[in-house]
């Protein structure tokens, strides 16, 4: 599912703007010079040091009460003029923009050279405005100085430079540093690793055998994911990895581009991170099951993924269904495009705006709903990119000789989160971690409370006979405490729910060496009652910047251990009342 965290944002930017380009321009006939530039005056205090201003970006954004421009342009506005901000300010600074036009200041000429050089549109501002002019005006000296640049470290493209800086790894943001002279020692950085862009093969539409070769043909399979991400970006060309414990996940190098490719264009490959693909595939529902249900299902790789190892061609006819339940109507467009791109639309059935809280399990349909795979709203501290941080770097205003570069540049730290694209719906409440540790604490319960609460509901399914549980999270509150909370709660004793075992789990999933913490289980346990060290290597952990090229990530599975006969002993007579919306929902 996940691509690189820049690629996200570069075409989150376009797409946001080119939406509010027609609107723009009926506005823009009775606004004022200044009102018409909101966006750029917005985001200029944002790359500018201010001690009130405290947070991440994400918070300082969304919860400033003072912007006249949308939030989300904003956001993505800074975190992309932040990213090219070496580039940039050596370009600025070359062309000698400041001293020409002293109407600029250093950070609102970064972000209206920015979107001149970088983005399909230009400067979103009336082609009157002073400001645009200022920059206009200089477009083919700020462009020449754009190709020295690239031309400078033998870059062959501003498609291959924009590909490199967007590329998260620290070999991939040496290699845009090292174009302004700028040291990454302090750079963070994922571990010593890289993150692949993980290709999951729709067995609905291809198959991996015909992948490798068509879209893959001429690529060098490597044994070793290890080896892979020792490769470089720029030097890793065409590479492949066909994952051990997935089946029909393929890992390529960090900066490869499939998004014109036939093959994704239609749906016979989707891009899906690995831990992502564990949930379904922990589950592994079969036909005899019955049918299965995601209860939080947007943005759809998770369902589609259900659906492809439900499908057998030669049973159609038998496949059981999967209802994925979306309450957000927004987010339920994004699930029914992907359903249809996936040809999974025979057998996924799309609840729209329905709550799964809401449902029923004693009434038809859900009565017959064997296996449910839960992924709800989380922290999302696992994801890759949550937690970098990028150096903005503001060109100087003082530069006596053009050629020669300030060796001092104003800097801070910027921290910028995942925005997603149309195919990459984030499935997490991000967490503002810069908070004081109690903010995060009363965050991070409400939302394991609201965690169990689904996960006690699923387990009131009477034919249930399998659950996942999963979390982009790094949190223990979301992860362990939540699965031991689950096992000792009543109904996990009346029906007769446990942990799946580790030895009870599909091949791949049992080789897996990351297990959950044991500490954590204990942190809940009470005496003697479950065994915190099976639960806790039942429990599956992903971690971010690892050899294993994955995100932060967690999955544990339940089992039922009774028969059908002992469970329907236990079923309450009274009619089904569902649980109140009132309650803690994220």
């Amino acid at each position: 599912m996940l691509v690189s965290y820049g690629e996200r944002l570069a075409l989150c930017y376009e797409v946001l703007m080119s939406v509010s380009a027609g609107d723009d321009k009926k506005r823009t006939v009775n606004m004022s010079h200044s009102e018409t530039m909101s966006l750029y005056y917005d985001a200029a205090t944002l790359l500018l040091p201010n001690p009130d201003q405290t947070g991440s970006l994400t918070s300082r954004v969304f919860n400033a009460k003072d912007l006249k421009s949308n939030p989300k342009q904003i956001f993505a506005l800074v975190s992309e003029a932040s990213k090219w901000s070496p580039v940039l300010s050596e370009i600025i600074e070359k062309s000698q923009l400041l001293q020409f036009e002293r109407k600029l200041s250093p950070n609102i000429a970064l972000l209206l050279v920015h979107d001149l050089l970088l983005t399909k549109r230009g400067v979103s501002a009336p082609s009157s405005h002073p400001l645009r002019l200022a920059v206009e005006r200089h477009k083919a000296r700020l462009n020449a100085e754009l190709t020295k640049a690239r031309l400078s470290k033998g870059i062959a493209s501003i498609e291959a430079m924009r590909a490199q800086i967007n590329t998260q790894d620290r070999e991939g943001q040496e290699i845009y540093r090292s174009i302004v002279g700028t040291k990454l020692d302090n750079q963070p950085r994922l571990g010593h690793w890289s993150h692949p862009r993980w290709v999951r093969v729709n067995t609905i539409k291809s198959d991996l055998d015909e992948q490798l070769r068509t879209t893959f043909a001429g690529y060098k399979t490597i044994e070793s994911l290890e080896e892979m991400l020792r490769y470089s970006p720029s030097s890793a060309g065409k590479l492949i990895h066909i994952d051990k414990h997935v089946p029909n996940l393929l890992a390529l190098p960090p900066a490869t581009n499939l998004s014109k490719t036939p093959a994704y264009l239609n749906g016979q490959i989707i891009l899906q991170d690995k831990a992502s693909c564990f949930p379904a595939y922990l589950l592994s529902p079969e036909v005899e099951d019955g049918d299965c249900l995601d209860a939080c299902a947007a943005p759809g790789n998770k369902t589609t993924h259900l659906s492809a190892i439900l499908h057998d061609e030669g049973r159609a006819a038998a496949t059981p269904k999967i209802y994925a339940f979306e309450r957000d109507k927004g987010r339920a467009s994004t699930l029914l495009t992907l359903v249809q791109k996936a040809a999974a639309q025979d057998h996924v059935i799309a609840k729209v705006g329905l709550n799964f809280l809401n449902s029923d399990p004693t009434k038809t349909p859900w009565d017959g709903v064997g296996t449910l795979l839960l992924d709800p709203s989380c922290s999302g501290s696992g994801i890759v990119g949550r937690d970098a941080t990028l150096d903005v770097v503001l060109p100087s205003k003082k530069t006596s000789n053009p050629l020669k570069l300030q060796s001092k540049k104003r800097k801070r730290k910027l921290t910028p989160e995942t925005t997603p694209t149309v195919n990459d719906v984030p499935e997490e409440i991000p967490i503002d971690e810069d908070k004081p540790s109690d903010q995060l604490s009363a965050r991070l319960t409400a939302l394991s409370t609201f965690q169990l609460k689904l996960l006690l509901h699923a387990f009131h399914f009477p034919k249930a006979r399998r659950i996942t549980y999963s979390t982009c999270s790094i949190y223990a509150e979301e992860n362990e405490h939540v699965v031991m909370k689950a096992l000792g709660s009543t109904i996990a004793y009346e029906r007769g729910w446990r942990i799946l075992r580790r030895e009870e789990q599909v091949t791949g999933m049992k080789g897996w060496k990351i297990r959950g913490k044991v500490d954590a289980c204990m942190d809940i346990a009470k005496d003697g009652e479950i065994s915190t060290a099976e639960v806790a290597e039942a429990c599956i952990r992903c971690e971010k910047g690892t050899k294993e090229g994955t995100q932060g990530f967690f999955v544990a599975a339940f089992a039922s251990q009774v028969n059908k006969s002992i469970r329907t002993e236990h079923l309450i007579d009274q009619e089904w009342e569902g649980f109140s919306d009132s309650g803690i929902d994220p």
